[in-house]
């Protein structure tokens, strides 16, 4: 009899338990669904490495007023400079993984990420939406002796040649870096600050080539001041058919400026989610439309969603990590 008592005794309390624990998940399950179906609750920060007026704020700007319609919420500009994107970093890290804090990212906070000098490390955020990504496309001076992308090569081959870089270790640098080791040549690094500077360098005669993004060289090259030999990419620009891409002449390398947009990788899959399809939303938009094609980009070619955005992030980062690592960088 005491036992039979006490069996049920047991019984009872296991089903309390029981009752207790499904009780607690389904008031936790509740609240985080509750919490999900009010996202966003408050307004978004979208932190940026760059000061005001430069790519990365124009191209947000481009998109945030279409993104506040479609969430319903503002959006607003937070400036973390300094430390090649590390001051960036740190604040991303220091906030919740509810959504509220997105990232605008560059190749920049790749490298940053690469060398060490970061508080986070690549597999601590998740690519949102990629907004911009704009080709690199090999030049030369319009009168140069250089014609074609073989000629580059065979004269590359007898002696290294200057080529432009915005900065060593940057973008410009490790691309070439890649290129050349693919390509059997040797080479030489100049760097000049900027995009710009580059080719005012290059028309100048100062340098025998350099990379600059479809965006900076497009009216160069319409206007006939400089001479695109090849893109940098796995397939052929819109506006310039006949342009042979690096991948058909050999050499697989893809050198491109991408901007765009992340959050913490702790996120709720349901927050990214809602955040993925309204910033893509908001990139249909007239306005960011015409900004690519001003840029001379595609839109469909540019913009790209978290699974494609997310898997190119890791990867540039690890093919930046090696050239730098390799280049002592």
């Amino acid at each position: 009899m005491d036992d039979h008592r006490n069996l049920r005794r047991f019984d009872l309390a296991r089903r309390s338990l029981l009752a207790g624990v499904a009780g607690t998940l389904a008031i936790g399950l509740g609240v985080s669904a509750i919490a999900q179906d009010d996202f966003p609750s408050e307004t978004i920060e979208l932190i940026s490495h760059a000061s005001p007026g430069g790519g990365t704020d124009v191209t947000a700007r481009a998109w945030m007023s279409a993104g506040e319609e479609v969430l319903g919420e503002d959006i607003v500009l937070v400036y973390k400079e300094g430390g090649a994107a590390r001051a960036a970093h740190e604040y991303f890290m220091s906030e919740p993984a509810d959504g509220h804090t997105i990232m605008a990212l560059t190749q920049t906070h790749l490298y940053t990420l690469a060398r060490g000098n970061s508080p986070m490390a690549i597999d601590d955020m998740l690519g949102l939406v990629r907004a911009m990504d704009d080709p690199s496309l090999i030049v030369v001076r319009a009168d140069s002796e250089i014609e074609t992308y073989e000629d580059l090569i065979e004269v590359s081959k007898e002696q290294p040649l200057n080529w432009g870089v915005a900065q060593v270790g940057g973008t410009e640098h490790i691309g070439i870096a890649r290129w050349a080791d693919l390509a059997g040549i040797e080479y030489r690094a100049v760097p000049f600050g900027s995009g710009g500077e580059m080719l005012t360098a290059l028309r100048s005669g100062a340098i025998d080539a350099t990379v600059p993004n479809v965006s900076e060289a497009k009216g160069l090259v319409e206007e006939g001041e400089v001479r695109p030999l090849a893109v940098m990419d796995e397939e052929r620009l819109e506006d310039f058919p006949d342009l042979p891409t690096t991948y058909e002449k050999g050499h697989e390398v893809t050198v491109t400026t991408t901007r765009g947009y992340a959050v913490r990788a702790d996120t709720p899959p349901e927050i990214v989610a809602k955040l993925e399809s309204a910033l893509l939303e908001a990139m249909k938009s007239e306005t960011f439309t015409e900004y690519l094609r001003n840029s001379g980009l595609d839109p469909e070619d540019s913009v790209a969603g978290s699974e494609e955005w997310d898997a190119q992030l890791k990867e540039e980062h690890d093919a930046a990590k090696e050239v730098i690592e390799r280049l002592g960088l």
